[in-house]
């Protein structure tokens, strides 16, 4: 039975190869999908969440299973209605642009940014950040987005799950370090 009430977001949860997901969703679409322990889990929502039936859940979920038996399902086919600001969602938009198998260090994201925002810079550290509360995980792909000289940093699920989703599309991560002074756990 769908949950249709704007008092909560519908949510379930989903096993995956990188441990167990939790998304929620509302009638206009994916709200959240956080690795469980991961750093912001939930911290967009303006509301609870309770557990129930939702299309948008069903069809992310079925994203997600695809996704993991190795095919690139297209972002496209979701409807993504991430609560943030502005400028969080200029970021979160360029995110879904970085294709399946490819990454972007936080300058270049920074500059495209910046390009699509009709500005002459912006700073990496303020995209960072706004990549950091990408409330989408694995979907809104930020686990494509690395430090400079091929530094793995930033992630809020941890850098193994980084790792492993960049692994798991064909990147090859042999050249990548983590710095002694990581931003994620």
């Amino acid at each position: 039975m769908a949950i249709k009430t704007d008092a909560y977001y519908a949510s379930c949860t989903h096993d995956s190869p990188v441990g167990m997901l939790t998304l929620a969703a509302s009638e206009e679409g994916l709200k959240g999908l956080w690795l469980n322990g991961q750093k912001y889990f939930a911290g967009t929502l303006d509301r609870p969440m309770t557990e129930g039936a939702n299309d948008h859940l069903d069809q992310a979920s079925h994203w997600l299973d695809a996704y993991f038996a190795g095919e690139s399902p297209a972002i496209a086919a979701l409807s993504l209605a991430p609560n943030g600001s502005g400028f969080q969602q200029a970021v979160w938009k360029l995110l879904c642009e970085i294709p399946s198998g490819e990454v972007r260090t936080y300058g270049d994201l920074a500059k495209d940014v910046a390009t699509h925002l009709g500005k002459e810079s912006m700073s990496a550290q303020a995209v960072g950040g706004a990549v950091g509360r990408n409330p989408i995980s694995i979907i809104v792909p930020c686990h494509r987005v690395v430090g400079a000289h091929e530094s793995l940093t930033g992630y809020a699920g941890g850098i193994n799950r980084k790792l492993w989703l960049l692994e798991h599309e064909g990147v090859d991560c042999s050249g990548f370090h983590i710095p002694a002074h990581s931003t994620a756990p």
